[in-house]
């Protein structure tokens, strides 16, 4: 991403799309990476029938999971889609559930409340929270990857995507692969 300046210090251009309510009815698909990409979640591993395959998860790769699935506990507006989690990244669809939501909020820098960031941030503060009090090695790339879902067909290509990462994986060993964009 381009950086520009702010009070003559440079920073990273946001890359949230310019304009959009992220607090508003709809599909999003996120990919939230570990810091370096260190691999803390655990090993891709191959079935029994060596035609699927699935994360061995470590503890804290156990508690990225779970915790992903408690997402509506504490973001009441958001309902769950296929998810991954990988060795060092995890990807997911969350529904931002708010069909009778009046008024477009521009997204904006500062507090996020009942948005895509705010329900972002409670699942990395969650997982964070777990290793520190267990003493477990673990941080997060400071930023996530997000696209606002927009068709049917996105939406399918991105389902797919998430099913066939963890034999991906194995089939192309992606160290380094970039998010899928739909």
């Amino acid at each position: 991403m381009p950086e520009e300046k702010f009070k003559d210090k440079y920073r990273t251009t946001p890359a949230r799309l310019q304009g959009w309510d992220y607090g508003s009815h709809g599909l999003y698909y996120v990919t939230v990476c570990t810091k370096n990409r260190e691999h803390y979640f655990g090993e891709i591993m191959t079935g029994d029938d060596q035609e699927t395959a699935y994360l061995e998860a470590t503890t804290i790769g156990q508690i990225a999971n779970d915790n992903w699935l408690k997402i509506p506990e504490f973001s009441s507006f958001v309902e769950l889609d296929d998810f991954v989690v990988m060795p060092d990244h995890m990807h997911g669809i969350l529904f931002i559930n708010k069909p009778d939501k009046n008024g477009w909020e521009l997204n904006k820098f500062g507090a996020q409340v009942d948005n895509l960031a705010s329900a972002i941030r409670g699942y990395k503060s969650s997982v964070t929270k777990y290793a520190i009090d267990n003493k477990i090695e673990f941080a997060w790339q400071p930023k996530y990857y997000d696209h606002i879902i927009r068709n049917e067909k996105e939406y399918r290509n991105v389902k797919q995507y998430i099913h066939d990462n963890p034999k991906n994986w194995l089939l192309n060993r992606n160290d380094g692969e970039m998010p899928f964009l739909p």
